[in-house]
């Protein structure tokens, strides 16, 4: 279910110029906002939990995993290529499964370790924030990857979707809004963060059995539309 040829192309195309640009931002930015606050207001327990659960978690980790999810697949329907690739002799959800992979790993690489230099620098992992968040952050990348690389394959403007769901519905409904709490992936992710920290500054409105449930389920239905969507633009192509 992992082709290395298929990998090293989709590295390559989601590393290149323009949109390693855009993946070292955000992390950039949030490190920069860190440093900042930690010179301004020094250690604060409250305030570490302000900032990546308010930026990193609920901004940059869905904003990166657009970029990733996307972008492992989207332009290459875009552009007419991926029939090049569906022509080679490889399954249609070895494809898929190699290009989770790849997003997943590009994800957590631009989201999970930003995430634990900037709560290392916002208060040393005092009460376990750091790595609470950073775990919230790696296991929220699969289930982003796994939606957005859906996304990729199922419409050509699937980044205008897919920031209007991490703007929307993540960061906004998500965040504020209770009801729709229970259907995010930060949320979900959150669970994690709450059970792994130490007191009570990190709260979750979803149990972790349920979330734990709820990010296989989609992480799972994602990635196996996906490879039905794909399968079915392979056979729209040899007609």
């Amino acid at each position: 279910m992992y082709n290395p040829t298929v990998a090293r192309l989709t590295y390559r195309a989601l590393l290149g110029r323009r949109r390693a640009l855009i993946l070292f931002s955000l992390p950039a930015l949030l490190i920069v906002i860190s440093i900042a606050i930690r010179l301004m207001t020094g250690a604060d327990d409250a305030t570490a939990d302000a900032i990546l659960g308010g930026f990193a978690l609920s901004v940059m980790v869905p904003l990166i995993g657009v970029i990733a999810g996307t972008g492992a697949i989207g332009p290459e329907i875009d552009d007419g290529s991926v029939v090049y690739l569906l022509a080679k002799p490889v399954k249609r959800p070895t494809i898929i499964v190699t290009k989770l992979f790849v997003a997943v790993g590009v994800t957590m690489a631009f989201s999970a370790i930003p995430t634990l230099i900037a709560g290392l620098i916002l208060n040393g992992n005092s009460q376990g924030i750091a790595g609470a968040y950073t775990s919230a952050a790696a296991m929220a990348s699969i289930a982003y990857s796994a939606i957005f690389l859906l996304l990729g394959t199922v419409t050509r403007h699937a980044v205008v979707a897919g920031l209007v769901y991490a703007l929307v519905w993540e960061s906004v409904f998500g965040t504020y809004v209770s009801g729709a709490r229970q259907l995010s992936v930060q949320q979900w992710s959150l669970a994690a963060a709450e059970k792994i920290g130490q007191g009570d500054v990190i709260t979750s409105d979803v149990g972790l059995p349920v979330a734990v449930v709820l990010l296989v389920g989609v992480t799972v239905a994602a990635t196996w539309y996906a490879g039905q969507k794909l399968r079915g633009l392979t056979l729209a192509g040899e007609e």
